[in-house]
């Protein structure tokens, strides 16, 4: 989720958890970055892993659509003078940033900013209250235009397919009574009304909240569709034998990257056994160690958030790359909105 390897990051519940950037020994050994090098960082963030492969003498080109997060790294980029290009764009758009040789490596973080949701005024969490904003860009519609505008249907398929919540339905039809007499503005408002349908209960280890507020804010930094295209977009750049890491925390965005590389890796990509060779599709990536790596007991009791990340990895091959084809990933059909705003 247009993530950031922070210096901080947050568990469900939104409470910070101090702690290096989630899987960075696992990250580096899948990166193998060194002098000579040069490494595009999709989700820069604080810089955790920016700074660690820039220790190894890699040149770094960092990415981030979040204009605070850019800023915030001059001094990187003066720590390492000449090793670090600090670039405000989306990770979909990363083939437009990379050199004309290509690149050599490309890591993507798909976790949330510490520096987003610590900040009240960005509307990320319901922990802090602040204006329902949520956009990573600082840009186009917020969450606020999303639950003020969108029909019951629609806030039930975002809050299902984005969220996983089973109560999609009813906090849709609650909100929807809600905004006829006074519109949504802050984050306390919303999970204050998501609450009164899912009262909180002693077992719950998260708050009734979390699900939808995840589901407002991949949907409005369109997420899913930002994932699929920065790994086609690698795909495309990467010189053969360059390498692809990603880090993930939630299903939906794991599931986009296995299938991504299960497809790349020749497996499970639509090829019969039944046809003739000339018309098998050559793999563009082979597996980079285990097909998928979690945070060992060691890290996962230091920081909780770490129980959920996966790790996938793969190296570039010498065929061509293919042309993107989003049904690969079976992305659910979602609404437009627009910005009003509220």
């Amino acid at each position: 989720m247009t993530a950031h390897s922070g210096g901080m990051n947050h568990d469900a519940g939104g409470g910070p958890v101090r702690h290096i950037p989630v899987l960075l020994n696992e990250v580096l050994s899948a990166l193998q970055p060194g002098r000579g090098q040069v490494v595009l960082d999709g989700t820069f963030g604080a810089g955790g892993y920016s700074r660690a492969i820039l220790e190894t003498g890699a040149r770094v080109i960092a990415l981030d659509r979040d204009p605070n997060a850019i800023a915030g790294g001059k001094d990187l980029a003066t720590a390492f003078p000449g090793q670090l290009d600090l670039v405000e764009a989306r990770f979909s758009r990363l083939a437009d940033h990379a050199p004309d040789g290509g690149l050599d490596a490309v890591v993507l973080d798909i976790g949330v900013s510490s520096m987003q949701v610590d900040e009240a005024e960005r509307g990320f969490s319901f922990q802090k209250d602040g204006p329902l904003d949520m956009r990573m860009s600082q840009s186009g519609p917020s969450a606020a235009d999303v639950v003020n505008t969108l029909k019951v249907s629609d806030l039930t398929r975002v809050f299902g397919l984005l969220g996983e919540e089973k109560q999609a339905g009813r906090i849709a039809r609650a909100i929807e009574a809600r905004r006829k007499s006074e519109r949504f503005s802050s984050t306390r408002d919303l999970a204050a009304l998501i609450e009164t349908v899912k009262p909180r209960r002693a077992r719950d280890k998260i708050h009734p909240a979390t699900r939808v507020f995840q589901a407002l804010r991949i949907f409005v930094n369109e997420e899913l569709v930002e994932l699929a295209n920065a790994l086609f977009s690698a795909e495309r750049v990467l010189k053969p034998g360059g390498r692809l890491v990603v880090v993930t925390f939630h299903s939906l965005e794991d599931r986009i990257v296995k299938r991504f590389f299960q497809d790349r890796f020749g497996r499970g990509g639509g090829a019969s056994r039944h046809l003739p060779e000339a018309a098998v599709v050559p793999a563009t990536f082979e597996p980079v160690g285990k097909l998928v790596i979690a945070a060992s007991e060691e890290e996962a009791a230091r920081n909780p958030r770490s129980r959920s990340a996966k790790l996938r990895a793969g190296r570039r091959t010498q065929a061509a790359a293919r042309d993107p084809d989003h049904s690969l990933f079976g992305l659910p059909d979602l609404p437009a909105v627009s910005s009003t705003g509220g």
